[in-house]
């Protein structure tokens, strides 16, 4: 957590949180553990999101419109091609605290606080900016409220209506073999609705083509925020997260008697756990107890990130001591926080053979436990950038310079994006009819 020089004018800023409205509401949270639920139970299948660290600056209508088209044409894709229902929640409209190993950062022989992301001060490397500042906190605020308007009007508003499925694609994409299969499996979805509308079936007035469900999710790491945001719902009495509808708690504070795990397991919102290589059983095991001691559907989701050369060893021993405490848990796979190298110049960059490497690592691990390998966790834009090497587009260390515009972490994009969802899809199909109606464990 970041020391503010003025903890009175946080206080204040505090105060004035909690005396706004909450950006998302008790029967939206209630909707997405019921959708998850059918997750845990082998009936689905979750697809989250976006970008690794928001900024104030750059998050505008063009990077919130890239992130949410490139998750619905994921789904399709995952839908279509292995029969499989897709949860969509996107890393966004809130994901603007990082997690940070070393409080301060030296450059030239001059030491400053850490960025620790715009909630809580500036990336510019100028005392001024890396001051901690309590205001930025009203600033996220206004933020995640005008991106999750903008959310709710792409997911009803007509946007997502699945008769424009070619409409989802840009240029880029487009011109990638990856778009030239995208095309073709829209042009087959096209068809069907046509069929179904000439033989009179009433299938075009179903809501379901018209709109989409779509949920946020952002890292509970900025403690103060997330509890002045925090409600209590009136018909119940329970208390939930009112900044986003699923938190997780990062591999940096998932200690079981730690702030954060004690402020989640008090709140009724899904929760995400992200889980290392050095995770063990009983760290697991002590998770399940303190975030799920009534073994709820929908309640716990667990995001492994081991990296594509020890997904295969580390990750089994965690799959059995879930399965053996009997917890209902979705499992989820990010591949891409333990993928991160850097290259001779200091970019970020992370490969995507790595990245799909891992994907089937886990998969594996999944088939050979008999669980439900329940999701993936992405970083990921819709737009050109060249941030991760690889993939479709062939990219190598010497093309990330040309559009490098992550804040943080590197991000697929929106072709790679497509290219692993399709990926993806090839390992649901084959796994779904030699086990139909496996239960995550």
């Amino acid at each position: 957590m970041p020391e503010y020089p003025d903890p009175a004018r946080l206080a204040e800023v505090e105060a004035e949180l909690g005396r706004r409205l909450p950006l998302i509401f008790a029967g939206e949270i209630a909707l997405l553990r019921q959708r998850l639920a059918r997750v845990a139970r082998g009936e689905g299948f979750l697809l989250q999101g976006g970008d690794c660290a928001e900024s104030f600056d750059e998050l505008g209508e063009e990077s919130v419109r890239g992130t949410f088209r490139v998750m619905l044409q994921m789904a399709v894709v995952l839908t279509f091609a292995a029969a499989c229902p897709v949860v969509k929640i996107g890393r966004i409209a809130g994901q603007y605290a990082k997690p940070r190993s070393a409080d301060t950062e030296t450059r030239d022989g001059r030491t400053l606080p850490s960025y620790r992301g715009d909630i809580v001060n500036a990336s510019a490397f100028d005392e001024g900016a890396r001051l901690p500042d309590p205001a930025r906190l009203l600033r996220a605020y206004a933020h995640s409220a005008s991106t999750l308007n903008l959310l709710r009007a792409l997911s009803r508003g007509g946007y997502a209506d699945l008769r424009r499925v070619h409409g989802w694609t840009t240029d880029f994409i487009a011109r990638s073999p990856q778009g030239e299969r995208y095309a073709e499996l829209a042009g087959r979805i096209t068809e069907a609705l046509a069929f179904f509308d000439a033989c009179g079936l009433g299938a075009l007035d179903s809501p379901q083509l018209h709109e989409v469900e779509f949920f946020t999710s952002h890292e509970a790491l900025h403690l103060p925020y997330e509890q002045a945001l925090a409600r209590r719902e009136a018909t119940s009495g329970r208390w939930y997260a009112g900044s986003a509808h699923m938190l997780w708690i990062g591999e940096r504070t998932r200690e079981p008697d730690g702030a954060h795990v004690e402020f989640l397991r008090g709140v009724d919102n899904p929760v995400g756990v992200k889980l290392g290589p050095g995770a063990t059983p009983d760290q697991v095991r002590a998770l399940l107890a303190a975030l799920d001691p009534e073994r709820e559907p929908g309640r716990l989701v667990l995001i492994s990130r081991m990296g594509a050369g020890r997904v295969r060893d580390a990750l089994p021993p965690l799959i059995e001591a879930a399965a053996r405490e009997g917890h209902p848990v979705v499992w989820c796979c990010d591949p891409m926080h333990g993928n991160t190298t850097s290259t001779a110049d200091g970019l970020k960059t992370r490969d995507f053979e790595r990245i799909l490497d891992e994907v089937r690592g886990y998969f594996e691990c999944h088939a050979a436990a008999g669980t439900w390998p329940g999701g993936v966790h992405l970083e990921l834009t819709g737009l050109d950038v060249t941030e991760c090497t690889g993939g479709g587009q062939r990219l190598t260390e010497a093309d990330l310079a040309q559009r490098y515009r992550s804040a943080c972490d590197p991000r697929l994009n929106g072709s790679q994006s497509l290219e692993l969802a399709f990926l993806v899809a090839a390992m649901l199909k084959a796994r779904r009819p030699a086990s139909p109606g496996v239960a995550a464990s």
